[in-house]
């Protein structure tokens, strides 16, 4: 299988060059030139698979041979061994045909951890077959961080290098990443926020001349394929769950960056029967304006108790827009050259296709401390910021009430103490056990002003020989 860019102009390549390059020359993303496509017979027979092997049955064609079954399986084992429930993405009933997708059962507590462990293991049987070291490089709003830190941190061909915004993720996002001691992890608090970290990031992506010889960046971020790649699996897998695909079902998923949704969009495309994916947003709602009034603009992006949405330029979306506008580079990179001067408008056939699968959402603070306080005590069952927003977006977005809902919970409560503490007196979500003490653990982390050439320069002097 080839992968292409999503503005045409950069050369197809293999799956392993495509997870090693990130992002395609011309500034576009990789995506594949053909997806697989499965019967609902062949579907329906995966019913009663363990999590590890139906990601087998749907990531095995989007390598296309490059890695052996047998390898990448033990690959797929490893990944997640970690987990700590058997079944690494158990639902909950939250109401009536209302489930909640538990995501957070991997080590660092986030649906990132599904994708991560993943890539992580996949870079390091890959870097090990071509004796190359990588210098890993990423932005985070919170959750990517611990998770790409959690995958790589045991790599001895990689360097990481995560940049956070300083002083805008929670305290135990940011003690995720600071207490990683090996000499390969370096944390860097960035003084702006997620998109001024992103554009760090994408700006070194396009000229790596920085870098000591030999080396070369790889991607953590979802503009990596292989995330989006990983994320298919749980919608197919809670989908088998609820009974498809012999009935359709609905996702309400909380989004920042559009990668997490995007997985769903493709699983459809191949053929799971999804009737409608629901974009939750908080008050940075450009997606939600996007595809509920055709409003893609920047505003001024808002500090929120939801910090892992705290985004106002979604990288993925643009993956989306390749197909909704007949996979034309050309018109992609117009649209992402509009985009520059702040804003851009969809054409009416690319909204109205969007809008045929998506619908849309927004929930500030206020209303999200309130759905956080309603489902507990109708249920005692405790919800993060991101999710509660996805459970909002749900009840108010639903189109069909005979269809299983299913609302993915990115986040343990335990990630968002003061969001929890506002909606729930007397209720302080504990840590699990093998974090329990995160807050006693020692810190490392430098603190850096918004300068490219200063983040540069310090992931070339900590770049091991």
């Amino acid at each position: 299988m080839k992968y292409i860019s999503t503005r045409g102009q950069a050369p197809a390549l293999g799956f392993e060059e495509a997870i090693l390059t990130g992002m395609a020359s011309d500034g576009g993303l990789y995506v594949p030139e053909t997806l697989p496509q499965f019967s609902a017979e062949e579907i329906a027979s995966w019913a009663g698979l363990s999590y590890q092997e139906l990601a087998l049955k749907v990531i095995e064609p989007f390598v296309a041979g490059e890695i052996p079954s047998a390898d990448l399986k033990a690959i797929i084992d490893k990944a997640y061994a970690s987990f700590r429930h058997d079944g690494i993405a158990p639902l909950v009933q939250t109401a009536h045909n209302e489930w909640v997708l538990e995501l957070f059962q991997g080590p660092t507590l986030a649906f990132k951890d599904f994708a991560l462990q993943f890539l992580g293991h996949l870079l390091d049987y890959v870097l090990k077959k071509r004796e190359q070291k990588v210098v890993v490089m990423g932005a985070t709003s919170g959750d990517t961080g611990s998770a790409a830190i959690e995958g790589c941190s045991r790599c001895d061909n990689i360097d990481i290098f995560i940049l956070h915004p300083y002083q805008r993720v929670s305290e135990v996002q940011r003690r995720q990443m600071t207490t990683v001691l090996t000499n390969n992890v370096h944390n860097v608090a960035l003084h702006g926020n997620f998109d001024d970290c992103q554009n760090m990031v994408k700006a070194s992506f396009a000229d790596q001349s920085f870098l000591p010889e030999g080396r070369q960046l790889v991607a953590v971020n979802s503009i990596n394929w292989a995330r989006i790649m990983a994320q298919i699996v749980y919608y197919f897998y809670a989908a088998l769950s609820v009974g498809g695909p012999h009935r359709p079902v609905a996702f309400s998923v909380p989004t920042g960056n559009f990668g997490d949704i995007f997985a769903g969009y493709l699983a459809s495309k191949m053929g799971l029967p999804i009737d409608q994916l629901i974009v939750a947003t908080n008050s940075n709602d450009i997606l939600h304006r996007c595809i509920s009034a055709n409003d893609h603009s920047k505003h001024q992006l808002e500090h929120t108790l939801s910090p892992s949405m705290d985004i106002m330029v979604s990288s993925n979306f643009e993956r989306l827009l390749f197909d909704l506008y007949g996979r034309d580079g050309a018109e992609i990179q117009r649209l992402m050259d509009e985009f520059k001067s702040g804003s851009m408008s969809l054409s009416e056939t690319a909204l109205s296709q969007a809008r045929e699968l998506f619908s849309s959402f927004r929930l500030d603070d206020k209303g999200m401390i309130k759905v956080i306080e309603d489902v507990y005590e109708s249920s005692e069952y405790l919800l993060d910021p991101h999710t509660a927003i996805g459970i909002a977006a749900a009840r108010a977005e639903r189109r069909r009430s005979d269809i299983p809902m299913i609302c993915l919970a990115t986040a343990h409560p335990a990630k968002f103490p003061e969001a929890v503490e506002k909606a729930v007196e007397g209720v302080h979500p504990a840590l699990p056990h093998h974090m329990a003490d995160l807050f006693e653990r020692e810190e490392r982390y430098e603190v850096l002003d918004n300068d490219i050439a200063a983040v540069q320069g310090f992931v070339k002097t900590n770049t091991r020989a």
